[in-house]
């Protein structure tokens, strides 16, 4: 029986181990961290080996094949020994892709990600199609495959998952935007960064659509110095004129978004629908007027500046926040906080560290937050006034790039009503400030 070792116990991780057992593969999951109660539970009830807290080298380096999380970085030393041996490294997107014959729509970018993933979802859902939604949003691709044969799937995918991708091939493979970010992963070299995007197209061919941004300098460089097969679609900011959408032709109106950059998201969402061949230009535009974001759930605000205000009010437990705070590429200052729900935050260390420049608690009692953060985030400032917390993003921010994310990992109920009173005060403090 071939082993497969996977490391992370996240949702990429705990899915693809549920997906490897399922086709008789010897499961052993290792998580240097602390493994979520839930991951854990699951991974009890379905007979699944593993451990947290450490690495067990014996028990990884005898595997046949490693999948590894994400946010594992290739450097690390017990990765460099995996190399070292030759035994193959890949990512659960490529490991789930192997067992669907479901046509792929992957969505990349720095930045848009999730609000065109949702879209493109959306617009499928809506009319009919047999669609499914994973990858960075929603359930683990591996989950998802394990669970339902789907005709389409969007994936929100990002570079760091596909990083390690081997015969991972996309039917629709769209790049938003490339930008600087994450360099640190990638030697401080955008150029590497932006490989590791471009890399979704690697085993794109003929019978396959890529969908680009031509306003995106690095991608059509990269375009230009490694051109594709496919058929070659792209968006542009001419597409969009603040109240309406042109794409072929055809006028889009009764926007569900607003702004630039979702109308970009927008052309680049409609786009990918219409080359699947499943829905019409009229079944789009009506299926636009129903797209809604979650409130309180990753809900834009609104935008000073350079400053994207985000409500994630409704995210009350730490895996919730977790999920939030991977959601975005830009550097992150987090309003967290209020009634402790015996959160462990060990398990946010490591995505803390990577994406969150400075924390605002908002809460009557804010030691625990502070004490599992102070290490890594010397910025650590807290209130229980929610205008005061906007007041100190805007400072923070110092006319930098950012996402201001509410995303509290806690109950609300020492300063607010509930979640959903807490999310309208935080809109209420942003709009008095735009």
């Amino acid at each position: 029986m071939e082993k497969v070792a996977i490391l992370g116990a996240g949702e990429s991780g705990t899915g693809a181990a549920l997906l490897a057992k399922s086709k008789g593969f010897q499961v052993f999951l290792s998580d240097r961290g602390t493994i979520a109660p839930a991951y854990k539970q699951t991974l009890t009830t379905n007979g699944i080996v593993f451990e947290e807290g450490k690495h067990t080298k014996e028990d990884i380096l005898d595997a046949q094949l490693v999948i590894k999380s994400p946010g594992i970085p290739d450097t690390v030393p017990l990765l460099q020994e995996i190399y070292g041996k030759e035994i193959p490294v890949i990512s659960e997107i490529e490991f789930a892709a192997r067992y669907t014959d479901a046509k792929i729509i992957a969505i990349t970018g720095t930045n848009g990600k999730t609000t065109t993933s949702l879209l493109t979802y959306h617009l499928l859902k809506e009319n009919g199609v047999n669609v499914g939604l994973a990858g960075n949003i929603g359930d683990s691709f591996a989950k998802s495959v394990l669970e339902k044969a789907y005709d389409w799937y969007v994936l929100e995918v990002s570079s760091f998952q596909l990083d390690n991708i081997q015969d991972f091939k996309p039917h629709i493979g769209l790049i938003l935007n490339i930008t600087p970010d994450h360099l640190d992963r990638y030697q401080n070299d955008m150029m590497l960064y932006a490989a590791s995007k471009y890399g979704m197209t690697r085993n794109m061919g003929t019978e396959d659509t890529f969908i680009y941004n031509e306003n995106d300098a690095l991608t059509l460089s990269l375009l230009k110095k490694n051109p594709l097969t496919t058929t070659s679609l792209s968006f542009a900011t001419k597409d969009y004129d603040g109240e309406a959408l042109y794409i072929d032709e055809e006028v889009y109106t009764e926007l569900p978004l607003r702004g630039p950059h979702n109308g970009m998201n927008m052309s680049a969402a409609i786009r990918a629908v219409l080359t699947t061949g499943e829905v019409s230009v009229v079944q789009v535009k009506e299926a636009l007027r129903s797209f809604k974001n979650t409130e309180h759930r990753l809900e834009e605000v609104g935008k000073k500046s350079k400053v994207l205000f985000i409500n994630d009010s409704k995210a009350t437990n730490v895996e919730a926040s977790l999920y939030a705070l991977q959601s975005f590429q830009q550097p992150i200052i987090w309003i967290a906080g209020g009634v402790d729900k015996g959160n462990d935050y060990g398990q946010m260390e490591e995505t803390v560290k990577q994406h969150v420049k400075a924390i605002i608690c908002l809460g009557k009692e804010n030691e625990k937050i502070k004490n599992a953060f102070q290490s890594i985030i010397p910025d650590i400032s807290e209130t229980e006034d929610i205008r005061i917390a906007v007041q100190l993003a805007i400072e923070k921010a110092g006319g930098q790039e950012v996402v201001v994310l509410l995303s509290p990992a806690c109950a609300s109920f020492d300063l607010f009503r509930n979640y959903e009173d807490r999310g309208q005060q935080f809109k209420e403090a942003v709009q008095a400030i735009l």
